[in-house]
Protein backbone atom coordinates (compact mmCIF):
# COMPACT_ATOMS: atom_id res chain seq x y z
CA UNK A 1 0.00 0.00 0.00
CA UNK A 2 1.08 3.49 -0.94
CA UNK A 3 1.38 6.38 1.76
CA UNK A 4 -1.72 7.83 1.47
CA UNK A 5 -3.50 5.99 -0.34
CA UNK A 6 -7.26 5.79 -0.63
CA UNK A 7 -9.64 2.92 -1.04
CA UNK A 8 -13.23 4.52 -2.50
CA UNK A 9 -16.27 2.69 -1.78
CA UNK A 10 -20.05 2.82 -3.52
CA UNK A 11 -22.88 2.16 -2.07
CA UNK A 12 -21.25 2.29 1.59
CA UNK A 13 -24.03 3.38 3.27
CA UNK A 14 -25.49 0.13 4.21
CA UNK A 15 -24.87 -3.70 3.77
CA UNK A 16 -21.96 -5.09 2.13
CA UNK A 17 -20.59 -1.75 0.99
CA UNK A 18 -20.06 -1.28 5.14
CA UNK A 19 -18.53 -4.04 5.84
CA UNK A 20 -15.50 -3.52 2.54
CA UNK A 21 -15.04 0.28 4.06
CA UNK A 22 -14.03 -1.84 7.38
CA UNK A 23 -12.24 -4.25 6.11
CA UNK A 24 -10.34 -1.75 3.98
CA UNK A 25 -10.06 -0.09 6.82
CA UNK A 26 -8.22 -2.77 8.98
CA UNK A 27 -6.05 -2.67 5.92
CA UNK A 28 -5.08 0.73 6.59
CA UNK A 29 -6.41 2.68 3.74
CA UNK A 30 -7.97 5.89 3.93
CA UNK A 31 -11.32 5.64 2.89
CA UNK A 32 -13.60 7.84 0.50
CA UNK A 33 -17.00 6.44 1.30
CA UNK A 34 -19.77 7.63 -1.14
CA UNK A 35 -23.22 7.02 -0.80
CA UNK A 36 -26.87 8.98 -1.80
CA UNK A 37 -28.41 8.92 1.86
CA UNK A 38 -26.96 11.11 4.48
CA UNK A 39 -26.03 8.29 6.72
CA UNK A 40 -22.87 8.11 5.13
CA UNK A 41 -21.51 10.72 7.27
CA UNK A 42 -22.20 8.87 10.64
CA UNK A 43 -20.83 5.38 8.94
CA UNK A 44 -17.42 6.97 8.14
CA UNK A 45 -17.47 8.22 11.72
CA UNK A 46 -18.15 5.16 13.45
CA UNK A 47 -15.70 2.70 11.03
CA UNK A 48 -12.66 5.66 12.03
CA UNK A 49 -13.31 5.38 16.14
CA UNK A 50 -14.29 1.28 15.72
CA UNK A 51 -11.92 0.06 13.47
CA UNK A 52 -8.92 2.10 12.86
CA UNK A 53 -8.73 5.79 13.84
CA UNK A 54 -5.82 6.69 12.11
CA UNK A 55 -6.51 6.10 8.89
CA UNK A 56 -8.23 9.46 6.92
CA UNK A 57 -12.41 8.96 6.23
CA UNK A 58 -13.73 10.59 4.03
CA UNK A 59 -16.96 10.78 2.77
CA UNK A 60 -19.83 12.21 0.08
CA UNK A 61 -23.09 12.37 -0.60
CA UNK A 62 -24.17 11.54 -4.14
CA UNK A 63 -26.60 10.27 -6.62
CA UNK A 64 -24.36 7.82 -8.59
CA UNK A 65 -27.51 7.15 -10.88
CA UNK A 66 -26.99 10.60 -12.49
CA UNK A 67 -25.15 10.05 -15.89
CA UNK A 68 -22.76 12.08 -15.46
CA UNK A 69 -21.89 11.32 -11.68
CA UNK A 70 -18.63 8.88 -12.12
CA UNK A 71 -17.35 12.81 -13.79
CA UNK A 72 -18.36 14.55 -10.59
CA UNK A 73 -17.23 11.99 -8.12
CA UNK A 74 -13.63 11.77 -10.01
CA UNK A 75 -13.40 16.05 -10.46
CA UNK A 76 -14.25 16.05 -6.44
CA UNK A 77 -11.22 13.20 -5.51
CA UNK A 78 -8.80 15.31 -7.61
CA UNK A 79 -9.75 18.85 -6.35
CA UNK A 80 -8.64 16.92 -2.84
CA UNK A 81 -5.71 15.29 -4.31
CA UNK A 82 -6.63 11.76 -3.02
CA UNK A 83 -4.82 8.94 -4.43
CA UNK A 84 -7.34 6.30 -4.64
CA UNK A 85 -5.28 2.76 -5.35
CA UNK A 86 -8.37 0.70 -4.49
CA UNK A 87 -11.88 1.27 -6.56
CA UNK A 88 -14.91 -0.83 -5.34
CA UNK A 89 -17.61 -0.18 -7.35
CA UNK A 90 -20.59 -1.67 -5.26
CA UNK A 91 -23.35 0.92 -5.33
CA UNK A 92 -26.53 -1.12 -7.14
CA UNK A 93 -30.23 -1.51 -7.12
CA UNK A 94 -32.48 -4.86 -7.04
CA UNK A 95 -36.24 -5.05 -7.78
CA UNK A 96 -38.30 -8.19 -8.69
CA UNK A 97 -40.27 -6.88 -11.77
CA UNK A 98 -41.25 -7.30 -14.94
CA UNK A 99 -39.60 -5.08 -16.91
CA UNK A 100 -42.09 -2.66 -18.82
CA UNK A 101 -44.14 -2.57 -15.54
CA UNK A 102 -41.24 -1.21 -13.68
CA UNK A 103 -41.19 2.53 -13.96
CA UNK A 104 -38.92 4.78 -16.24
CA UNK A 105 -37.35 6.17 -13.97
CA UNK A 106 -36.05 3.33 -12.24
CA UNK A 107 -34.78 1.44 -15.57
CA UNK A 108 -32.92 4.61 -16.02
CA UNK A 109 -32.03 4.64 -12.40
CA UNK A 110 -30.50 1.18 -12.87
CA UNK A 111 -29.35 1.35 -15.80
CA UNK A 112 -26.63 4.27 -14.79
CA UNK A 113 -25.99 2.73 -11.13
CA UNK A 114 -24.94 -0.94 -12.61
CA UNK A 115 -23.24 0.21 -16.23
CA UNK A 116 -22.52 4.53 -16.96
CA UNK A 117 -21.13 4.91 -13.45
CA UNK A 118 -19.03 2.15 -12.76
CA UNK A 119 -17.57 1.84 -16.40
CA UNK A 120 -16.26 5.63 -16.02
CA UNK A 121 -15.58 5.13 -12.70
CA UNK A 122 -13.00 2.50 -13.77
CA UNK A 123 -11.70 4.56 -17.04
CA UNK A 124 -10.87 7.50 -14.42
CA UNK A 125 -9.19 5.92 -11.51
CA UNK A 126 -8.14 3.29 -14.17
CA UNK A 127 -5.74 5.71 -16.08
CA UNK A 128 -4.42 6.80 -12.61
CA UNK A 129 -3.70 3.32 -11.18
CA UNK A 130 -2.11 2.42 -14.86
CA UNK A 131 0.18 5.26 -14.79
CA UNK A 132 1.50 4.82 -11.50
CA UNK A 133 1.67 0.54 -12.20
CA UNK A 134 -0.61 -0.38 -9.55
CA UNK A 135 -4.03 -0.63 -8.65
CA UNK A 136 -6.79 -2.60 -7.88
CA UNK A 137 -10.51 -2.65 -9.11
CA UNK A 138 -13.40 -4.92 -7.68
CA UNK A 139 -16.66 -4.74 -9.76
CA UNK A 140 -19.56 -6.20 -7.88
CA UNK A 141 -21.70 -8.25 -10.00
CA UNK A 142 -24.38 -11.11 -9.47
CA UNK A 143 -25.16 -14.64 -9.69
CA UNK A 144 -27.76 -13.47 -11.64
CA UNK A 145 -25.74 -12.71 -14.82
CA UNK A 146 -24.46 -16.38 -15.71
CA UNK A 147 -29.05 -16.74 -15.92
CA UNK A 148 -30.94 -14.87 -18.43
CA UNK A 149 -34.79 -14.49 -16.37
CA UNK A 150 -37.99 -13.27 -16.39
CA UNK A 151 -38.50 -10.25 -13.61
CA UNK A 152 -34.80 -9.41 -13.67
CA UNK A 153 -34.75 -9.02 -17.33
CA UNK A 154 -32.77 -5.57 -16.78
CA UNK A 155 -30.94 -6.64 -13.58
CA UNK A 156 -29.84 -9.53 -14.82
CA UNK A 157 -28.15 -8.42 -18.29
CA UNK A 158 -26.91 -5.10 -16.74
CA UNK A 159 -24.95 -7.54 -13.93
CA UNK A 160 -24.17 -9.54 -17.06
CA UNK A 161 -22.64 -6.49 -18.70
CA UNK A 162 -20.55 -5.75 -15.67
CA UNK A 163 -19.11 -8.92 -15.63
CA UNK A 164 -17.68 -9.69 -19.47
CA UNK A 165 -16.40 -6.01 -18.95
CA UNK A 166 -14.70 -6.23 -15.98
CA UNK A 167 -12.77 -9.51 -17.55
CA UNK A 168 -11.86 -7.77 -20.47
CA UNK A 169 -10.74 -4.75 -18.40
CA UNK A 170 -8.73 -7.65 -16.17
CA UNK A 171 -7.09 -8.63 -19.19
CA UNK A 172 -6.02 -5.32 -20.65
CA UNK A 173 -4.82 -3.86 -17.29
CA UNK A 174 -3.38 -6.77 -15.24
CA UNK A 175 -0.38 -6.03 -17.37
CA UNK A 176 0.39 -2.68 -16.04
CA UNK A 177 0.11 -3.85 -12.62
CA UNK A 178 -3.72 -3.01 -12.01
CA UNK A 179 -6.20 -6.15 -11.03
CA UNK A 180 -9.95 -6.31 -12.16
CA UNK A 181 -11.88 -8.45 -10.52
CA UNK A 182 -15.42 -9.44 -10.54
CA UNK A 183 -17.34 -10.71 -7.53
CA UNK A 184 -20.57 -12.58 -8.42
CA UNK A 185 -22.71 -13.58 -5.37
CA UNK A 186 -26.12 -15.03 -4.80
CA UNK A 187 -28.19 -14.67 -1.90
CA UNK A 188 -26.86 -12.16 0.82
CA UNK A 189 -28.07 -11.58 4.17
CA UNK A 190 -29.15 -7.80 3.47
CA UNK A 191 -31.96 -5.99 3.55
CA UNK A 192 -32.00 -6.03 -0.35
CA UNK A 193 -33.60 -8.79 -1.18
CA UNK A 194 -35.97 -8.37 1.67
CA UNK A 195 -35.77 -11.46 3.15
CA UNK A 196 -37.28 -12.99 6.49
CA UNK A 197 -34.82 -12.81 9.68
CA UNK A 198 -35.77 -17.10 9.40
CA UNK A 199 -35.19 -17.19 5.92
CA UNK A 200 -31.22 -15.84 6.72
CA UNK A 201 -30.95 -17.74 9.42
CA UNK A 202 -31.66 -20.78 7.90
CA UNK A 203 -29.85 -19.70 4.52
CA UNK A 204 -26.84 -19.01 6.57
CA UNK A 205 -26.53 -22.06 8.49
CA UNK A 206 -26.88 -23.96 5.12
CA UNK A 207 -24.57 -21.81 3.11
CA UNK A 208 -26.70 -20.89 0.30
CA UNK A 209 -26.94 -16.93 2.05
CA UNK A 210 -23.48 -15.61 3.09
CA UNK A 211 -23.32 -12.47 5.22
CA UNK A 212 -22.28 -9.50 4.28
CA UNK A 213 -19.31 -9.93 6.51
CA UNK A 214 -17.76 -12.79 5.10
CA UNK A 215 -18.61 -11.66 1.58
CA UNK A 216 -16.60 -8.29 1.75
CA UNK A 217 -13.67 -10.33 3.60
CA UNK A 218 -13.39 -12.95 0.61
CA UNK A 219 -14.30 -10.81 -2.43
CA UNK A 220 -11.30 -8.31 -1.31
CA UNK A 221 -8.97 -11.20 -0.40
CA UNK A 222 -10.06 -12.23 -4.03
CA UNK A 223 -9.17 -9.00 -5.40
CA UNK A 224 -5.71 -8.18 -3.61
CA UNK A 225 -4.52 -11.23 -5.39
CA UNK A 226 -5.69 -10.42 -8.87
CA UNK A 227 -8.21 -12.64 -9.24
CA UNK A 228 -10.87 -12.52 -12.39
CA UNK A 229 -13.82 -13.88 -10.91
CA UNK A 230 -15.02 -14.62 -7.81
CA UNK A 231 -18.54 -17.11 -6.83
CA UNK A 232 -19.04 -17.68 -3.69
CA UNK A 233 -20.27 -21.00 -2.25
CA UNK A 234 -19.86 -23.84 -4.46
CA UNK A 235 -23.47 -24.66 -4.68
CA UNK A 236 -23.99 -21.63 -6.85
CA UNK A 237 -21.72 -23.22 -9.72
CA UNK A 238 -24.28 -25.84 -9.61
CA UNK A 239 -27.34 -23.59 -9.56
CA UNK A 240 -25.84 -21.52 -12.62
CA UNK A 241 -25.45 -24.85 -14.84
CA UNK A 242 -28.71 -25.87 -13.92
CA UNK A 243 -30.38 -22.64 -14.80
CA UNK A 244 -28.24 -22.39 -17.95
CA UNK A 245 -29.86 -25.85 -19.03
CA UNK A 246 -33.70 -25.06 -18.58
CA UNK A 247 -35.09 -24.27 -22.40
CA UNK A 248 -36.73 -21.51 -23.15
CA UNK A 249 -40.23 -23.56 -23.91
CA UNK A 250 -40.39 -24.47 -20.30
CA UNK A 251 -39.67 -20.85 -18.84
CA UNK A 252 -42.26 -19.76 -20.81
CA UNK A 253 -44.68 -22.40 -19.28
CA UNK A 254 -43.49 -21.89 -15.78
CA UNK A 255 -44.41 -18.20 -16.65
CA UNK A 256 -47.59 -19.06 -18.08
CA UNK A 257 -48.71 -21.35 -14.85
CA UNK A 258 -47.82 -18.57 -12.77
CA UNK A 259 -45.21 -20.05 -11.07
CA UNK A 260 -43.08 -17.33 -11.66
Amino acid sequence: MLSESYALVTGASSGIGVHYAIELAKRGYNLILVSNEEAIHEVGKSISINYNSLIKVSTLVIDLGQHDAAKHLYEWCKQNSFNVEVLVNNAGIYKNSDFIETSEAFNILQTHLHITTPVMLCYYFGKEMCERGRGFILNCSSITAHMPVQRLALYGSSKRFLKNFSRSLHIELIGKGVGVTTVCPGAVATDLYQLSSKSKKIGTKIGYIITPEKLAKRALKKMFRKKVLYIPWWGNRIFIAIIAAIPTWLLRYIRKRGIY
